[in-house]
């Protein structure tokens, strides 16, 4: 269901107020965690322009929709899912049980224990502090379960994390917990779909002990009733690597947060991000990357296609404190624009304290290069399809760093919403 305009719609404070009422009671061994979340909602208005991180994003696609049909769980997606390449755990986050029921899971993944659970989450968060966000409180209060999950020696199979909010509305929360042990390693891949007025919710925290690996993908395609709020919180201990390769498309409104944290620095951070929009779409990326220690490295690529009315806002925030010495930081925004009514709000940011760092940060925005074309339609190609190909060229220097299994989902047609094209 979709509500009224947004000139009328429930907005603000009372849109979070109604949200609240409908939810159902507090259940589950998450229980303690949604009454804090509902506690940190309660009378906390929805972000807005008057909030620095949130002054450029649109937040029409989510006030348009009814705060009360939200409160309801989305039915059962009733689409049919690619079968799982080789060497790939498949598990569903959106069918209402626990998706561990029935699951032998392969050597190295084992469930965390309840004392462990309550242990280890929420650490992540604290450690980015992103605790307090918006977002992450509305998955806490609407969230009723956990896939917790830890992580020894090298896991040969893929984790695929497969939900889909269907066509009707709801509200799906999916909150991960991964405790990466030392040097365990983990390729994880997150698929969220959605074609209908609703709201997805995921936050993800995962902990790395010393010399451990993750390499983690989220894919995702919406429709333009749709909103995603998505959160990875990432704290990484010394010799540690993780990339986080993200790719979105198709929602009325995306905002991703990547927050990640080298709790004592000597650790390798690899950041990868493209979201296209198009019609009237926001996608919104903040990413955070904080160096608690010397010899840290962050190599990060933003990449956006923006075309229609769409608009796109990457602000990606690198913290070098005076301890971070040696830190060897790159981040580059690159910007697509094939409309003149698009919009991309870009700021790459630094914040240097330490004195010994090699630190650089750029930004581009441009359309597609005529020379290029040019090229390419003096070898017998027509310009239509000319395009697609230096479009496809672009994604895919983004796409190629998901893991392996992704594709199966086909990825470049998932965020441009077209077929492949050979």
């Amino acid at each position: 269901m979709v509500a009224a305009p947004v000139s009328t719609a429930v907005a603000g404070s009372a849109w979070s107020a109604a949200l609240l009422s409908a939810l159902p009671v507090p259940s589950g061994s998450l229980a303690p965690v949604q009454e804090r979340g509902r506690l940190g909602l309660i009378g906390r208005a929805l972000p807005g322009r008057r909030d620095e991180d949130w002054r450029f994003t649109d937040l029409t696609a989510l006030t348009a929709l009814d705060p009360i049909s939200l409160a309801a769980p989305p039915p059962p997606p009733s689409r049919q899912l690619p079968p799982a390449a080789g060497q790939v755990l498949r598990l569903h986050l959106d069918r209402g049980d626990d998706p561990l029921a029935g699951v032998s899971l392969p050597a190295g993944l084992s469930p965390l224990t309840e004392p462990e659970l309550k242990q280890v989450l929420g650490q992540a968060l604290e450690a980015n502090g992103s605790r307090d966000q918006w977002p992450v409180l509305l998955n806490k209060a609407a969230a009723c379960r956990v896939l917790a999950l830890r992580v020894r020696g090298r896991v040969a199979p893929v984790l695929e994390l497969v939900s889909d909010a269907g066509v009707g509305p709801g509200l799906l929360p999916l909150r991960v917990c991964l405790l990466l042990e030392e040097d365990a390693s983990l390729s994880l891949l997150q698929v969220h779909r959605s074609s209908g007025a609703n709201l997805t919710s995921v936050l993800v925290e995962a902990l790395l002990g010393r010399g451990a690996s993750l390499n983690h993908g989220l894919l995702t395609a919406g429709a333009p009733e749709s909103v995603l709020l998505a959160q990875v919180a990432v704290a990484q201990e010394p010799a540690s690597e993780v990339t986080l390769t993200s790719a979105s498309g198709g929602w009325g409104l995306v905002r991703f947060e990547p927050r990640l944290h080298q709790v004592e620095g000597a650790a390798r951070s690899c950041l990868r991000g493209l979201q296209v929009v198009n019609q009237r779409q926001c996608a919104d990326t903040h990413s955070q990357m904080l160096f608690g220690g010397p010899d840290g490295s962050l190599d990060q690529l933003h990449k956006v296609v923006a075309d229609d009315a769409g608009r796109s806002v990457f602000n990606g925030a690198v913290r070098v404190p005076r301890a971070a010495q040696r830190t060897d930081a790159a981040q580059l925004s690159r910007s697509l624009l094939l409309s003149d009514r698009a919009r991309v709000d870009t700021k790459p940011e630094l914040e240097i304290v330490a004195d010994d760092v090699r630190c650089a940060h750029g930004a581009t925005v441009s359309r597609l290069q005529q020379d290029e074309l040019f090229y390419l339609q003096s070898r017998g190609i027509a310009a239509d399809r000319a395009a697609r190909l230096l479009l496809r060229g672009y994604c895919e220097e983004v796409l190629r760093d998901l893991p392996a299994a992704a594709a199966a989902w086909q990825p470049l047609s998932i965020v441009l919403g077209t077929p492949n094209e050979r």
